[in-house]
């Protein structure tokens, strides 16, 4: 009987501590290459991903990663118009409302196109971008058609990863099979798949800050902000230091945001209708008003639209104050 084509990968991982080694960049293009192609069995694919896991993925095969999925990306979204800011979407929410919502609203109100992107709701207890969209009467495309019209209309839509890399969705509720979650997870953040000048990516374990700076440092990209985000979605906790680090112009770039508020207890439940109630002054949480001005100062500065991040809080109060009220 012959070997599998993608043995040889499960036993580079694989082997004892002192044989096995990481994947090269090409090695890694490959592997990927071939599971979104399904010619590696789920087996295999399990194997491969918990080995990864445990091992700890590199910047080399995270860039190799992306080197197989990009291209897969550019062909699904090759009608999409010209998009400002990336925005993956995959953590969801547990203990926090979904303020990073109504700071993307706030954005694209003025002028911004932003691409939420997320995937199956791979986790318990959790609440995903998609369905408190869905809740705040946000449409949901049903095809990259519809979608392009809703950054031409509206500034900001929602795309699930079925409709520009299909075999990943899969791959990401492969955590109620294993029990944890695998390197997919930090792959589907770093796909920016139209392309973005910007892209945000919430990374919660500071260790991860390295992998994905690196691999996109590989990958040629120019602009990227990372930070770690309320919950893991990329939305600033206004009542925590937060530490912004990324490329700017292809060159490493870093900045501090202040807490604005004391530390807070969280509300121990996710509503998007509170955040609505909020939009329209309805409702007040001082919270969740300096949450959305920190993360709409954070992007506005990621995009150099401000020279300084105080100086960016002040134009998203402005914003803030300027919203349409009937927009969410």
């Amino acid at each position: 009987m012959t070997e599998h084509s993608f043995a040889p990968f499960v036993r580079t991982l694989g082997r004892g501590k002192r044989a096995r080694r990481s994947l090269t960049r090409e090695e890694a293009a490959e592997a990927m290459g071939m599971i979104l192609r399904g010619e590696a069995s789920p087996a295999q694919t399990g194997a491969f991903l918990m080995l990864l896991r445990v091992k700890e993925e590199t910047p080399e095969e995270l860039a190799g990663f992306l080197d197989a999925c990009r291209p897969l990306c550019a062909e699904h979204l090759a009608e999409l118009p010209a998009v400002d800011v990336d925005w993956p979407s995959y953590a969801g929410k547990k203990k926090h409302h979904p303020w990073y919502l109504a700071a993307a609203r706030l954005l694209a109100g003025h002028g911004l196109r932003i691409l939420m992107h997320g995937g199956p709701a791979h986790t318990p207890q959790r609440r995903y971008s998609d369905d408190m969209l869905a809740e705040l009467g946000v449409a949901l495309p049903g095809s990259v058609n519809e979608a392009g019209d809703q950054l031409r209309d509206d500034g900001f839509t929602f795309l699930d990863l079925k409709h520009f890399c299909a075999p990943l969705g899969p791959l990401l509720m492969m955590r109620f099979e294993l029990g944890l979650r695998s390197p997919i997870n930090t792959l589907a953040r770093s796909l920016n798949p139209a392309g973005a000048p910007l892209s945000m990516q919430s990374v919660f374990h500071p260790a991860y800050l390295r992998l994905h700076l690196g691999a996109s440092q590989l990958s040629g990209d120019r602009d990227l902000l990372l930070f770690k985000g309320e919950g893991g979605e990329p939305e600033i906790r206004p009542d925590a230091r937060t530490a912004l680090t990324g490329l700017r112009h292809g060159e490493p770039a870093e900045a501090v945001l202040d807490a604005a508020l004391p530390r807070q207890a969280p509300p121990g439940e996710v509503s998007p209708a509170h955040v609505r109630a909020v939009w329209r002054g309805e409702a007040e949480d001082a919270y969740g008003v300096a949450a959305i001005r920190g993360t709409v100062a954070t992007v506005l500065w990621g995009l150099e639209k401000v020279e300084t991040l105080e100086q960016g809080l002040k134009a998203a109060e402005a914003l803030w104050e300027a919203r349409d009220r009937q927009a969410l």
